[in-house]
C-alpha cells in the first residue's frame, strides 16, 4: 500500500445492491448447498483440502489459513453490508488494527482522532511507534488536519465515528475531502453503529474496519475483525498480510459470526430504540452532569448524525457523567439489576462499564480528561431488552448511586 503522495481518486465502487438491508443481511454470501440443498452453509472445519495433481486443488481452496468457504461467505456478507467491493475477516478487531498498521512502511506518519478505543490507542503508541510508525493524536480532526498533515510522511487518517467513548463524531467527507488531495487514505472504525446505521465508504472513507466481536455478531460468542474497501491494490495488500501473518478467525468462528449478522439490522433498531429511551431518562436526570449521545437534539454534532447516519439514528451506545465522581460511576454499575458491569458491547444483554478504571484505564489520565474520557464517566451499551425496563433499571440505580450515600450521611438536603 505504497503511495504517491498524489491525489487519490476514489476507486470504483460496488455496484449498487438490488436489494435492501434486511435482505442482504439474510442472503448475502448464503448459496444454498448444491449437493444437499442446505439453506445454512455447513462448518468447514478441515484445515486442507485435496488436490487432484500438483497445485490441482479440486474446488477454490488449499489450505484454510489462506481461505475457507466459511470466512469467504462472510467477507460477502460484510462487503455486501458496507457497499464494497472487497472484504477480508480477521481473528480480533485488534488484528485488523495491527494488519492495516503493518501494511505502512516504517517512517510513515498516521494521524488519528485522540478519543480512540483503548486497545488502538495501545497499539499505535506501544506497538506502531516500535515499527517506525507515528502516530500524532488530534482531538478535532476535521479543524487540524491540514495543519497535523505532513507532506510526504502522512499515510492514513483514523476515524472514529461515533469516538470509543464520548460518541463524538467527525465529518467523514470533510476529512477524506482534504486528506485525498494529499494523496492520504482515510480509515474509519465503524463498531459503534455498525454497517446498518452507518456506510463510511459511501461517505469518502477508502476502508471501514469493525470489531465483529460487537454488533456484527452481536451475541457476546465471538472475537473477530474485518475490514471493507474497494480498491483492488488494497485488496492485494491487505488480503497478502492476511495469509502472510495469519491472524484469521476459525471457520466456526466465522459461521457464528454469519449467523448473527443476519439479525443485523433488527437489533440495531431495537437498541437505538432503548438507547434513545435511556439518554432522555438521563438527560433530564438532576444525578447526570451531561449525556453523549448521537440521537439527543442536544448533541454538538447532531447534523453530522442526520447526514451520515440511517435516519439520523443514534445507534445503541451512550455514555455520561454522573454526579458524585468516580465513587458513585461505580456504586452505579454495580446497582444495575438488568445491565451487567462488563467490557464489551453491542451484544443483545445490555452492558455498563466506566472507562477511565476499565477500557480506557491504559491511557494517561490527562490524555484521557482532554478526550473526556474522565473519572465519573459512565458507558453504556443497550442491548434489545425492553426499553422501559431499561429505563427503569437506570433511574433507580442513579438513585442508589448518588441520593443513598448523601442519605446515610445525612446529607440530603438537611445538614
Amino acid at each position: 500500500m505504497t503511495l504517491s503522495g498524489y491525489p487519490i481518486e476514489t476507486p470504483p465502487r460496488a455496484p449498487s445492491p438490488i436489494h435492501r438491508f434486511g435482505t442482504l443481511a439474510v442472503h448475502a454470501g448464503s448459496p444454498h448447498d448444491p449437493v444437499t440443498g442446505a439453506v445454512i452453509e455447513p462448518i468447514s472445519l478441515s484445515t486442507t483440502f485435496a488436490q487432484t495433481s500438483v497445485g490441482r486443488p479440486v474446488g477454490l481452496y488449499e489450505y484454510s489459513r489462506s481461505s475457507n468457504p466459511n470466512r469467504d461467505n462472510f467477507e460477502k456478507a460484510v462487503a455486501a453490508l458496507e457497499h464494497a467491493r472487497y472484504a477480508l475477516a480477521f481473528s480480533s478487531g485488534s488484528a485488523t488494527t495491527a494488519t492495516i498498521l503493518q501494511s505502512l512502511a516504517a517512517g510513515s506518519h498516521v494521524v488519528s482522532v485522540s478519543d480512540v478505543y483503548g486497545g488502538t490507542h495501545r497499539y499505535f503508541t506501544k506497538v506502531a511507534l516500535a515499527h517506525g510508525v507515528q502516530v500524532t493524536f488530534s482531538p478535532s480532526i476535521e479543524i487540524d488536519i491540514s495543519d497535523l498533515i505532513r507532506p510526504n510522511e502522512t499515510k492514513l487518517i483514523w476515524i472514529e465515528t461515533p469516538s470509543n467513548p464520548t460518541l463524538s463524531l467527525v465529518d467523514i467527507r470533510a476529512v477524506a475531502s482534504i486528506a485525498h488531495q494529499h494523496g492520504i487514505l482515510v480509515v474509519v472504525d465503524n463498531t459503534f453503529l455498525s454497517p446498518y446505521v452507518q456506510n463510511p465508504l459511501d461517505h469518502g472513507a477508502d476502508i471501514v474496519v469493525h470489531s465483529v466481536t460487537k454488533y456484527i455478531n452481536g451475541h457476546s460468542d465471538v472475537v473477530m475483525g474485518a475490514a471493507a474497501f474497494n480498491a483492488p491494490e488494497l485488496y492485494e495488500r491487505l488480503s497478502f498480510l492476511q495469509n502472510a501473518i495469519g491472524a484469521v478467525p476459525s471457520p466456526f468462528d466465522t459461521w457464528l459470526a454469519h449467523r448473527g449478522l443476519k439479525t443485523l439490522h433488527l437489533r440495531a433498531r431495537e437498541a437505538t430504540t432503548n438507547a434513545t429511551l435511556v439518554a432522555e431518562a438521563l438527560e433530564a436526570s438532576p444525578h447526570v452532569i451531561a449525556v453523549n449521545y448521537p440521537g439527543l437534539a442536544s448533541h454538538p454534532h447532531r447534523a453530522i448524525a442526520l447526514k451520515q447516519h440511517r435516519d439520523g439514528m443514534g445507534g445503541g451506545m451512550l455514555s455520561f457523567r454522573i454526579r458524585g465522581g468516580h465513587e458513585a460511576a461505580e456504586r452505579f454499575c454495580q446497582a444495575t439489576r438488568i445491565f451487567t458491569l462488563a467490557e464489551s458491547l453491542g451484544g443483545v444483554e445490555s452492558l455498563v462499564e466506566v472507562p477511565g478504571a476499565m477500557t480506557h484505564a491504559g491511557i494517561p489520565r490527562e490524555q484521557r480528561e482532554a478526550a473526556g474520557v474522565f473519572d465519573d464517566l459512565v458507558r453504556v451499551s443497550c442491548g434489545i431488552e425492553d426499553a422501559q425496563d431499561l429505563r427503569n433499571d437506570v433511574l433507580q440505580a442513579l438513585e442508589r448511586a448518588v441520593v443513598a450515600p448523601k442519605v446515610a450521611n445525612g446529607v440530603n438536603g438537611h445538614a
